[in-house]
């Protein structure tokens, strides 16, 4: 099993790590395709045992249990994302001259001759927004598009449906990027690079050389962020085919070759005749929403990808103004006497908590959870004179109170001892005590949630909860 298509998968021994939301899909195509497929799982709890039932209901072997021993006779490891590299099963594999592909790889290589090309997104933060921004933008401009990958359909769905697309825009994970060699995008964008999921990639190079991949072989426009040079190098580093050109998005007025802010105004210097001396108009500012500095980023990222793929200005426009960001993402729940309520539950490392915190004047800020093994610092340092107050929750909140103590140490901190349901009650009453008319209580955790929630989305749900009962007293 080469770098070519296979295009003949009858009796082929296929293994599928992990059940999850890619390890089913994966199964059943591959059961599909008439392959003997064998799915090993860690896990041997009760759902495990649902899905493992549905799928032997389909031919295909479920080993629970025991995610790390290659099944005999294997020909191919198509892999959940999130299983890490050093895993017992991929070394024996290894050994075995066994490939491994990951849910990407695998939907790259069941494409058919005539499939949609790929608009990719990868970056630490902001990708579910851009890739969404980019499916509204190419359905502005009248292309049949959706929004794949990490999130909305599923890459292996929306290459073997009957649905047919004009071009699919595509959100990528570093670990689904690692798992993914053969990929090869139109034109593709890496938004950003902070440390993030450096316990499963060993080290920032690693995690780096992963986004990086997303430029492998682009055909029209690597599009990097001119504000973070590691994107750049990225592109420099990047095998590309003849005439593709780097494109860079940038706050500021762009130059030649990138897209940026002019007067208020979103302007394309990259997809215009003479960029030397032309600009096109895009949209407005105002056309962007929430139109905070790392979303007005997002949004030049998408137009550049449509831009490179052809799409008319009106189209950015348009795309954008009928475009709604996900729940808690910079979401406005209320006012409360005189006090804005945002939820960023997002915000689950220190580089989303940054925008976030850039993005307003005056902050009682409600932060902690899980740190991921990140270090607060350098994002207390740089958001300590807009901090009015801070509330910290969560297993690593003296992370965030040693890092406020050292940068920020005339800021009030409440310590949120608890991790029970009521906890998040009690940290936006303590919030609304300390701020003042005009200011903004911010949950922008710098932390995952699953200390005390089962994810992002109910820890935002618990926030806005909170406020309505504020509200309501």
């Amino acid at each position: 099993m080469g770098s070519g298509q296979v295009t003949d998968w009858q009796g082929k021994n296929v293994t599928v790590a992990g059940l999850g939301v890619s390890g089913v899909p994966a199964a059943k195509a591959l059961a599909g395709l008439g392959a003997r497929v064998t799915v090993v799982n860690d896990g041997d709890d009760e759902r495990a045992r649902t899905q493992a039932a549905e799928l032997e209901a389909l031919g295909v072997t479920v080993r629970l249990g025991d995610g790390d021993t290659l099944p005999e006779g294997a020909e191919l490891v198509v892999t959940a994302p999130g299983w890490k590299p050093d895993k017992p099963l991929f070394q024996a594999a290894g050994r075995a001259g066994v490939p491994v592909w990951g849910d990407v790889e695998l939907a790259w290589r069941l494409r058919g001759p005539d499939a949609a090309p790929w608009l990719a997104v990868t970056g630490t933060n902001g990708k579910t927004t851009t890739v969404q921004m980019l499916a509204a933008i190419l359905k502005a401009a009248g292309l049949r598009t959706a929004a794949v990958g990490n999130i909305g359909v599923s890459l292996l769905d929306a290459v073997l449906g009957e649905e047919k697309y004009d071009v699919l825009a595509v959100e990528l994970s570093s670990y689904q990027l690692h798992w993914a060699p053969s990929l090869r995008a139109h034109s593709a964008a890496v938004l950003n690079l902070a440390p993030d999921h450096l316990d499963w990639h060993g080290s920032m190079e690693a995690y780096a050389a992963d986004k990086g991949r997303v430029y492998e072989g682009n055909r029209v426009a690597c599009v990097y962020n001119v504000a973070d040079k590691a994107t750049e190098d990225l592109v420099r580093a990047a095998d590309v085919e003849e005439g593709c050109r780097a494109v860079g998005f940038t706050l500021g007025t762009p130059g030649p070759s990138q897209l940026g802010v002019v007067e208020g105004l979103l302007v394309d210097r990259a997809f215009v005749a003479d960029r030397h001396k032309n600009a096109q108009e895009l949209a407005e500012v105002s056309d962007v929403n929430p139109p905070a500095p790392h979303n007005i980023a997002n949004a030049l990222a998408a137009a550049a990808l449509a831009r490179a793929f052809g799409v008319p200005a009106a189209a950015v426009r348009d795309g954008l103004r009928s475009f709604t960001p996900d729940a808690h993402r910079i979401a406005h729940v209320a006012d409360v006497d005189g006090v804005a309520y945002v939820d960023d539950s997002k915000a689950t490392n220190t580089h989303a908590t940054e925008a976030s915190l850039a993005s307003y004047e005056s902050i009682v800020w409600i932060a902690g959870g899980l740190a991921k093994g990140a270090t607060f610092d350098e994002l207390v340092a740089g958001a300590a004179e807009r901090l009015r107050g801070a509330v910290l929750i969560g297993a690593d909140r003296a992370l965030i109170r040693d890092a406020l103590a050292r940068h920020a140490p005339e800021v009030p901190v409440v310590d949120l001892d608890r991790t029970d349901t009521g906890a998040m009650l009690q940290a936006v009453q303590e919030a609304r005590r300390l701020a003042r008319p005009g200011d903004t209580v911010l949950l922008a955790p710098a932390c995952a949630s699953m200390d005390m929630f089962a994810n992002y989305n109910q820890r935002g749900d618990a926030f806005a909860e909170a406020v309505r009962e504020l509200g309501a007293r």
